[in-house]
């Protein structure tokens, strides 16, 4: 009976995410543009892609980004679940602010933060200017067209991930604060004491499902900036796209794809074998 109610769920996993994953693997071996029969060409596309300069700056590009998206979307999240965490009138309210920008097309959020951040009527350098401030060409300029993206897709992301720790705040028992209380503990002890520790399963979580997503940045890195200026914003699935359907390159962007599942798949098992050391230690 199990079986049969997970069997849909199956179903569509095999089709859209297993047959598809095989499938660029398999491609990852061959010719392939669309138009003509598929030609077996072995290791030759990998060969051609560890030869391959911007993918490996694309790659350099995407650690550099997710060093920066992953610590300030963890700091972010966490501390405006903390902030609506409290009993206080209209919390709902800041509740569903925070949590809207989530629920935004994230091509349509871009499109609003292209005239945001433009550099001459933009709204963030009008602000900038008023205080004094000269505000640079944001998405024009190398040293902060990352910066950029990395702002914007935390002000997208940050209120699903503030909703996971809600709830792990919420599990929290109130008994535990309240004998902190007793004992003399204020407010910032409290929470490093207790409410850090306790949040670490949730924080784990919100940093492994956030660096996979980073990894898979191409939303963004298209509406805002399409992998420039040079090559300071290109991610490798902005370039698999370029490949794959721009140059009918099939082939040779299903081992770009492949090459990237294996990069995720290493920094996912060095994530968890961190955590893990770090069970043991306290142990």
């Amino acid at each position: 009976m199990g079986w049969l109610f997970i069997l849909p769920s199956v179903v569509l996993f095999m089709i859209f995410v297993a047959l598809p994953a095989l499938s660029a693997f398999y491609l990852s071996f061959t010719d392939y543009d669309i138009l003509t029969e598929t030609e077996w060409v072995g290791l030759a596309n990998y060969a051609m892609l560890l030869k391959d300069k911007i993918f490996f700056i694309s790659l350099k590009n995407i650690v550099f980004y997710v060093a920066l998206y992953v610590p300030l979307m963890v700091v972010f999240s966490l501390s405006m679940a903390v902030a609506v965490n409290q009993s206080f009138r209209g919390v709902g309210v800041f509740r569903t602010i925070f949590y809207i920008p989530s629920l935004t097309s994230a091509i349509a959020a871009s499109t609003v933060w292209l005239w945001i951040l433009n550099p001459h009527y933009g709204v963030l350098n009008q602000v900038l200017a008023a205080i004094g401030i000269v505000g640079p060409a944001w998405l024009a300029m190398s040293s902060t067209a990352m910066m950029s993206i990395v702002m914007v897709t935390l002000w997208q992301g940050a209120g699903g991930n503030m909703i996971l720790f809600l709830a792990g705040l919420q599990g929290i028992s109130k008994e535990l604060y309240e004998s902190a209380m007793m004992d003399g503990a204020g407010r910032i002890q409290s929470f490093f004491r207790i409410t850090l520790p306790l949040m670490r399963p949730t924080t784990f979580l919100v940093i492994i499902l956030s660096m996979i997503g980073s990894f898979q940045l191409f939303d963004q890195a298209f509406a805002l900036t399409q992998g420039g200026p040079g090559y300071a914003t290109m991610t490798p699935v902005y370039m698999i796209y370029n490949e794959g359907f721009n140059l009918l390159n099939m082939g040779y962007a299903s081992s770009m794809a492949v090459l990237l599942f294996l990069v995720i798949l290493l920094f996912t098992i060095l994530s968890f074998k961190l955590n893990k050391d770090e069970k043991e230690m306290k142990k």
